[in-house]
């Protein structure tokens, strides 16, 4: 059997009672993560305005699906690319640290669309999301995603389209051929650039949104007859071979069914770039620790990654220069010097991108690739802080970030991340009950009834937008 053979048969056949119950668990957590994340980029991502006036321009506004958060109703094409754009928009969404990427933003909302398409119940929706974080973490794992990296991709929307298609195609309960012809097809859609990098530019959440929309597209063309690709994975101008030089096919299904990569995917405490969290945990422990004061600190040395180098570190003269959103996501300096100038980092940290304190400590922050660090990756996505201030030297090192899978959040801490993420839009009541209706989203007849639950009280307020 070949490896996209054998992905599609795991797909087809995986059913939510025959799944290990602390995955079950783990799946509906990182489904409500994915929520709040959603509900508040609707409101308050800067790149937003854009999505929804393009998505009305393109007639993707006129239908019966829904988008969290949103009072309007959208086309399932419409509402799979809103929710997965807008997942992604925050940088807050959940990482899986082997494959370098983010599964839920393109995985989560093609599920519910096409679960909206069909009326499909919560607990086919959920195995179909677990199927397709295996699909898509396994993808990266095979490239393998540090070379996916070097070639200028980004694995959250390249692997992500074909998580994507595997889960809706389970979802509309498609065999093993069908879900195989679903990957074949999304093969011609897979695509995701690193060059928003050098601008800030917002395609990183356009190219995620777009992969769950491919895969949505990809699974309903089959649905409807259509003929896909044998071996999109690894036949010679296969996704693995096209995409990374060097790629280990067999790495995609090796203990398939046994052990899980949706139980190595993290959640994220703070909305940056993963690969700054230990560096922040460290940051805000020798802080909180020796009552360290901004202007009593000399500098600051982050240790990464080689990976982490690439996205928070180099160009050092343009990480510690922040100039937008983005920036601030995917620079080393500016989230080390929130949490040291305030004692933490959430989202309102991005109103600090001029902050005269924040700018002071940016010019006193490094980089480095350290080699102790390199070494925990990509088992972990570790970090190392070093500060000099008074005479002295204060070192953290950091192993497992908050929110990995062997440091994970409890619920009481989803619920507070959700929470502060959500009630802004939907306020505490609504806000509480959605909670509660996402983390029983199995028990649903009917998985549309999260999206009624997470729009917002009050439509006027989307009136102008």
């Amino acid at each position: 059997m070949g490896i996209t053979t054998e992905l599609a048969q795991f797909t087809a056949d995986i059913r939510l009672d025959r799944l290990p119950p602390d995955v079950v668990r783990r799946a509906r957590f990182l489904v409500l993560d994915l929520v709040g994340n959603i509900v508040r980029a609707r409101h308050d991502a800067e790149s937003t305005a854009s999505f929804l006036a393009a998505t009305r321009a393109m007639g993707l506004a006129a239908g019966n699906a829904g988008v969290f958060g949103d009072a309007a109703r959208y086309t399932p094409a419409g509402a799979a690319f809103l929710n997965g754009a807008l997942a992604h928009s925050l940088d807050f969404d959940d990482t899986h640290a082997a494959g370098s990427l983010h599964p839920g933003a393109p995985v989560i909302p093609a599920a519910l669309a096409a679960g909206e398409m069909v009326g499909a119940s919560g607990a086919d929706v959920l195995a179909a999301i677990v199927a397709g974080y295996e699909v898509t973490c396994r993808v990266a794992l095979a490239l393998p995603a540090g070379e996916h990296y070097d070639r200028g991709f980004h694995p959250s929307a390249t692997c992500g389209a074909f998580g994507a298609a595997a889960a809706a195609a389970r979802v509309f309960g498609l065999d093993a051929a069908g879900v195989e012809g679903a990957l074949g097809t999304v093969l011609s859609q897979c695509a995701g650039s690193l060059q928003f990098l050098v601008n800030g530019a917002w395609t990183k959440r356009f190219q995620v949104g777009w992969a769950a929309m491919n895969g949505l597209m990809a699974a309903t063309l089959v649905r409807e007859g259509f003929k896909g690709a044998t071996e999109a994975l690894e036949g010679r101008h296969g996704f693995m071979r096209a995409y990374a030089p060097n790629p280990v096919p067999e790495r995609a299904v090796q203990d398939l069914g046994r052990v899980y990569e949706l139980m190595h995917t993290a959640v994220k405490p703070y909305p940056s770039c993963r690969y700054g969290h230990a560096g922040i945990d460290a940051a805000l422990a020798l802080r909180a620790e020796h009552g360290l004061s901004p202007d009593e600190i000399e500098h600051v040395t982050l240790g990464l990654p080689r990976s982490g180098m690439m996205l928070i570190g180099l160009p050092a003269e343009k990480k510690a220069d922040p100039q937008n959103v983005v920036d601030g996501q995917f620079s080393g300096p500016f989230v080390i010097a929130c949490a040291l100038a305030t004692g933490a980092m959430g989202w309102d940290s991005y109103a600090l991108l001029h902050d005269a304190t924040v700018r002071l400590l940016l010019g006193k922050i490094t980089c480095e690739l350290d080699p102790e660090i390199e070494a925990e990756f990509p088992a972990n996505m570790s970090g190392k802080v070093t500060i000099a201030a008074r005479g002295q030297r204060f070192v953290r090192k950091v192993v497992v970030p908050k929110g990995e899978p062997a440091n994970f959040l409890s619920e009481a801490e989803l619920r507070g991340k959700f929470s502060a993420l959500a009630e802004a839009v939907l306020g505490p009541e609504r806000t509480a009950r959605l909670a509660s209706e996402v983390l029983a989203i199995d028990h649903l007849a009917d998985v549309a009834v999260l999206m009624r639950l997470a729009a917002p009280l009050m439509a006027a307020r989307l009136a102008g937008e």
